[in-house]
């Protein structure tokens, strides 16, 4: 048979004892390091170490902490975070408006809702009762089905004015 570890007792003893942000999962442990008694034996102490920290963090969440029984398992609820930890890098400045933004504050226009841009993309078809593309694959529009909307009537008065608008910059355009 293998040799069995020897079971580590779950409580831990620390002359200071360790400080804990709990919303972190965090033990802050202010001892120092036991002192050495050989060269090798670093890793070692580095690692009961840890342990200690690690049982004395979920020492102090099963003691503290209200539990909850739910069908998917056991849930800890945590609480908020007390501990500010420090960014890597300063918090970004914030950018300058655009021109087109400072126009739209001025004028009170704000960007249309979700709602609003999938109102026009799409279309309801009675005879199906349901929501289809306007655009795009399987598009209304690659069917050759247009609104009624879109319908204009064409007199022959405008038909005579868009010829001569299109004369006349063609003339512009020779000289």
């Amino acid at each position: 048979m293998a040799a069995t570890k020897p079971k580590l007792d779950i409580s831990v003893d620390k002359p200071t004892p360790y400080t804990f942000d709990l919303g972190l999962l965090l033990a802050n442990d202010p001892n120092p390091l036991p002192p050495s008694t050989s060269s090798g034996d670093l890793e070692e102490r580095l690692a009961a170490t840890a342990r200690d920290g690690a049982q004395a963090l979920i020492n102090q969440l099963l003691t503290t902490l209200p539990l909850s029984s739910t069908p998917a398992g056991v849930l800890l609820t945590l609480p908020q975070v007390s501990t500010r930890l420090p960014r890597e890098k300063p918090i970004p400045a914030q950018k300058e408006k655009t021109k087109w933004q400072q126009f739209a504050d001025r004028k009170g226009i704000k960007p249309k809702t979700r709602e609003q841009r999938r109102e026009k993309s799409r279309t309801f078809n009675e005879d199906k009762g349901e929501w289809e593309k306007t655009w795009g694959y399987k598009g209304k529009r690659k069917e050759g089905v247009v609104p009624d909307d879109w319908v204009t009537e064409v007199t022959e008065k405008s038909e005579r004015e868009a010829e001569d608008k299109q004369k006349q910059k063609k003339k512009k355009r020779k000289v």
